[in-house]
């Protein structure tokens, strides 16, 4: 498997924190590796590198973010096989904590046993929307009335089986009664051109994805899933505030080491995470990416994670999802 490293190039010990050792805080004592699962140039890449960027200024060492394109099992993966000394680190997606464990029939790792969520990191919203020119709803009530009347019922797209919008878009049909057809591509890049050309009639996606679109108006935002109104996109409402209830689905990110990591050290990471997202600039470069920084202890993170596990493991029991 190929990847791709990057080095942010501040030089390791100019800007290192005062008192992080007088304070016996040693870590990290060297460059640190940032393994992410996905492409460079996407949202979560980018998120990746801002924070990553902040955190080698404040430690004084070098952070290398390592792209492994294919998915969040292979970023997985790599970081349980690695040396527990706090010096590797991985952005795990919530489909390793709350999904996968669910989607498929083997993994090559235990989310519970091999890795240590030490914080959330963001987590972005996921837009309802529709080809304008290929669907006349304007909101989600008259797009549930059209696709129940559809012959036939609809399809929907996703960047593929098991992912948050694949799922999103089949509680979505469960809920509303709507026959619907899942079609899943490899990710966005095939799914919007596909949604233009009316062969695809609806997708939950990442805002992040579909903004150029939506603001071209060559899609139609109907609802967001986020718990609120997202700053991007103030006309478009909630999916509660369109009736649906019960649809805050916000795909969210973690930082884990693998296990064996001495407890400081993954507590150190959350501490400078919560640090080095505060403030209103932080926040406006995550809203650019259709993100928004979340912070928590390692404790508040295992928590969060198990409440949120029942919803997922619902959610591909209604997708009829399996990969075997």
């Amino acid at each position: 498997m190929t990847h791709r490293r990057s080095v942010l190039l501040v030089a390791a010990g100019s800007l290192a924190a005062p008192g992080l050792r007088a304070q016996g805080r040693e870590w990290p004592s060297r460059t640190v590796r940032v393994i992410v699962g996905f492409p460079p140039g996407g949202s979560v890449d980018v998120l990746t590198r801002i924070l990553a960027e902040r955190m080698q200024a404040r430690t004084g060492q070098i952070w290398v973010v390592e792209n492994r394109p294919g998915g969040g099992n292979i970023s997985a993966e790599a970081l349980a096989r690695s040396a527990p000394d706090g010096h590797t680190i991985a952005m795990l997606p919530i489909s390793i904590y709350a999904i996968n464990r669910f989607l498929y029939a083997r993994l090559p790792f235990d989310p519970d046993r091999d890795l240590i969520p030490a914080s959330l990191v963001w987590d972005f919203p996921n837009v309802a929307v529709v080809p304008a020119q290929h669907v006349s709803a304007r909101d989600i009530a008259s797009f549930v009335a059209w696709a129940k009347a559809r012959p036939g019922g609809i399809s929907y797209g996703s960047s593929g089986v098991g992912t948050t919008i694949h799922l999103s878009g089949a509680l979505f049909a469960a809920r509303n009664g709507i026959e619907a057809t899942h079609v899943p591509f490899r990710g966005a890049a095939q799914t919007i051109p596909a949604t233009l050309s009316g062969d695809i009639h609806f997708a939950i996606d990442g805002l992040a994805s579909y903004m150029p679109v939506i603001q071209e108006g060559k899609v139609r935002a109907l609802a967001i899933t986020a718990d609120q109104r997202w700053p991007t996109l103030p006309e478009v409402p909630t999916m509660a505030e369109a009736g649906v209830a019960d649809f805050v689905v916000m795909p969210w990110s973690t930082w884990s080491f693998p296990a064996g990591t001495p407890p400081r050290i993954v507590a150190r990471l959350a501490e400078l995470v919560r640090e080095l997202t505060a403030g209103p600039e932080m926040a406006r470069r995550a809203i650019e990416v259709g993100a928004r920084w979340r912070a928590s202890t390692p404790e508040e993170t295992r928590a969060f994670i198990q409440s949120e596990l029942p919803r997922w493991q619902e959610m591909v029991r209604i997708s009829g999802a399996r990969v075997e």
